[in-house]
């Protein structure tokens, strides 16, 4: 049975997937999986074993132009690949209009959220079949859900597997340990003020630690550069591909992260992390897996994903998020042994 997954974007929402692939591999035989993915995350997907071809798609870039697209040979060739397979079925595990609009191009039943499920409920017209899915629960937990549904499996009771093995993207010198900072978001309001940054770097220096501070556009470049200043210890990185930043990420022995998709892939790699939230809520979409801890500033309370399940820990008060408060965690998961080099 061939199945086409159509989850375009974003990072955070493609990682979140990964994990319903792994479930449905291990429940049935036979299964063989392609991925529509928007073009700069094309490469998240591959990474998992159990995705045979990825189909980047262009929607942020073509919908600058959507009438010349349409009558590109760049469109033409999309489709081509579109229906190079015979899929048996499609599962929208987006629930867009823009990624429902996608399965009109496929000749296969399109599987999806009902409408009181989805995303936008206009998507669900797109679908042949429609699953009721509890929006009330973390999303990789709803598409594990909706694959499960979609393919006639009952859904694991365990803790999601994302199915990426971290070592594959060990460079051939091992790194000393190292805290990774990921303090580069889109939106302003989630940004971890740059003071914190540097008295939480000082102290992890202090303690003995390395702390590597990767970045994506100019603006975060000089962030980075104003958090390392004047400490050699803190190691502003060149720019990377994902591919690099992720081999940054397996070797760390622990991440600090705002909200942001590449603390998602720290999580899909199984490194120990904090994740920082102050407007949005970590409860639905936060960085899912062993070792996780959310720290909510306006809540004043963090939460710790582990094990198999997501629970609250006894609330602390820490409004404003010090970095003080930060520090004291990180020590708790620096204890962690850390994942061996192989």
């Amino acid at each position: 049975m061939r199945v086409l997954i159509v989850k375009t974007s974003s990072m955070g929402d493609v990682i979140h997937t990964l994990p319903a692939i792994t479930d449905a591999l291990g429940q049935k035989k036979g299964l063989i999986f392609d991925w529509v993915v928007e073009e700069g995350f094309a490469e998240i997907p591959a990474w998992h074993p159990g995705v045979a071809e990825v189909i980047p798609v262009a929607l942020r870039r073509w919908r600058k132009q959507p009438f010349k697209t349409l009558r590109s040979a760049e469109w033409k060739q999309f489709k081509r690949r579109l229906r190079k397979h015979h899929y048996d079925l499609v599962i929208d595990a987006q629930g867009l209009l823009k990624s429902a609009w996608l399965t009109r191009f496929v000749k296969a039943p399109v599987a999806g959220y009902d409408k009181t499920s989805v995303r936008e409920s206009w998507a669900s017209w797109f679908y042949q079949h429609h699953y009721s899915v509890d929006r009330n629960q973390h999303a990789v937990e709803r598409i594990r859900e909706l694959f499960a549904a979609a393919l006639g499996y009952q859904k694991p009771t365990t803790q999601g597997e994302y199915g990426l093995d971290a070592c594959q993207f060990f460079g051939s010198q091992s790194e000393s340990t190292n805290v990774v900072f990921l303090h580069g978001t889109t939106r302003d309001d989630k940004h971890y003020p740059e003071i914190y940054w540097q008295q939480l770097a000082n102290k992890l220096v202090a303690d003995g630690y390395r702390v590597r501070i990767p970045w994506s556009n100019e603006r975060e470049l000089s962030r980075a550069q104003r958090i390392a200043a004047g400490c050699s210890q803190v190691e502003v990185l060149p720019r990377l591909n994902i591919r690099g930043v992720a081999s940054v990420l397996a070797q760390a022995s622990a991440v600090v992260a705002v909200d942001t998709g590449l603390g998602h892939l720290t999580a899909a790699l199984n490194i120990p992390a904090i994740s920082l939230y102050g407007p949005t809520e970590p409860g639905l979409v936060g960085a899912y897996g062993d070792n996780q801890i959310h720290l909510k500033a306006c809540e004043c309370e963090f939460t710790d994903i582990s094990a198999s399940s997501m629970r609250s820990v006894e609330p602390q008060v820490f409004e404003p998020l010090l970095p003080e408060i930060l520090f004291t965690q990180l020590q708790k998961i620096l204890r962690i042994q850390p994942r061996p080099v192989s």
